[in-house]
């Protein structure tokens, strides 16, 4: 019994043995590996940049009052439309006090002035009726009466224009009426109804009421690198993708590429504007973020290769195709522009030529 568990004892140990080196000699040895292979194939290459900027109105006009004073009433608000002419605000002056007692003191002055030309002009007058005096005399002591007249009109009109910014005369044409001066959708109305305002000047921009813009005429404003700058030119087309429109491209047309360039981020920028063609079914809202995709080369019906084919030796390029089945040789290839996927081949391959794809194997 003894001896039979000896010697099963030593078969176990020998069969073991005899796996273990069995399986240490299997794993030693190479082994094969498999690779698939790809064609070249005829396809449209086109290289572009992509600009990214937001979409504005051509024309937006900020509407500023002609004099200083406070908002008495507000006409409009965001998002109405306005022609040009159209009401936006009205101010209620509040005089300077330096200009207003100048005013005052200017009228009392022409008040006195009238109150003695019309003595003198009542005096020459019956003279002038009892033929005492010739007409040509008595017509210059009318004449001073007249002018004393205008003197206390004009000065009457200066205080009320002090006061209120407009004299009878002027009517509607007063400065306090604050108008649009473009046919427009107002975009904002920064002031509410009791704010104080500025006239614009040569010292001061003044405060606007209103913002007021055409918003048929839209356009692209973006910026572009300055590798890409050099290969634009105006009249290039553009393709619009507004964030907040989903699923909708808008054409435009580039027309302006800045002379000059500004450093943003260690990186030189060249702005861009670009005329939009709208949509009649799509509105544009003012400030929308947009991406321009501008395409910088093109070609049509070329044969190309993935990029992730290619292998590099120096400064050429070359892939493996295939002679025999899973033997492979090299064929440098001359190669042409790249959408960053897909590479033009002009010289080194053909339709029929399998190329070995290094990320496609199987180990066997």
């Amino acid at each position: 019994m003894k001896k039979f568990f000896k010697i099963f004892l030593v078969l176990v140990l020998i069969v073991a043995f005899v796996g273990t080196i069995f399986f240490l000699y299997k794993k030693s040895q190479d082994k094969s590996v498999v690779y698939g292979t790809k064609s070249a194939f005829v396809t449209d290459i086109i290289r572009k940049t992509v600009a990214t900027g937001s979409v504005v109105p051509r024309k937006e006009i900020e509407i500023k009052p002609q004099v200083s004073g406070i908002i008495k009433e507000l006409m409009v608000e965001p998002g109405m439309r306005v022609k040009e002419g159209d009401l936006i605000a009205r101010v209620k002056i509040i005089p300077n006090m330096i200009n207003l007692n100048d005013a005052q003191v200017r009228l009392k002055k022409a008040d006195l002035a009238l109150k003695d030309a019309r003595r003198v002009y009542e005096r020459q007058k019956k003279i002038y009726e009892q033929g005492v005096i010739p007409e040509a005399e008595f017509q210059k002591y009318q004449i001073e009466y007249e002018n004393a007249q205008q003197d206390v009109e004009a000065a009457k009109n200066h205080l009320q224009l002090i006061k209120e910014g407009a004299t009878k005369a002027a009517g509607e044409s007063s400065n306090t009426l604050i108008r649009s001066t473009i046919d427009g959708m107002v975009l904002d109305v920064p002031v509410e109804e009791g704010n104080s305002v500025i006239e614009a000047n040569n010292f001061n921009d003044g405060t606007t009421i209103a913002s007021v813009a055409d918003m048929g005429k839209m356009v692209f404003e973006g910026k572009v690198d300055e590798s890409e700058v050099g290969k634009l030119h105006e009249g290039m087309e553009l393709l619009l993708s507004i964030g907040a429109i989903q699923g909708t491209t808008f054409p435009a047309t580039l027309e302006y590429i800045a002379p000059k360039g500004v450093e943003e981020n260690g990186a030189i920028q060249f702005e861009i504007k670009a005329d939009v063609r709208l949509l009649k079914d799509k509105f544009i809202r003012a400030g929308y973020s947009a991406s321009a995709d501008i395409v910088l080369e093109r070609r049509d019906s070329v044969l190309a290769v993935p990029e992730a084919l290619l292998q590099f030796e120096e400064d050429s390029a070359y892939v493996e195709v295939e002679t025999e089945p899973q033997v492979f040789e090299k064929h440098f290839v001359e190669l042409g522009i790249s959408d960053g996927i897909n590479v033009q081949v002009l010289d080194g391959l053909t339709k029929e030529d399998k190329i070995k794809d290094l990320q496609d194997k199987k180990e066997i």
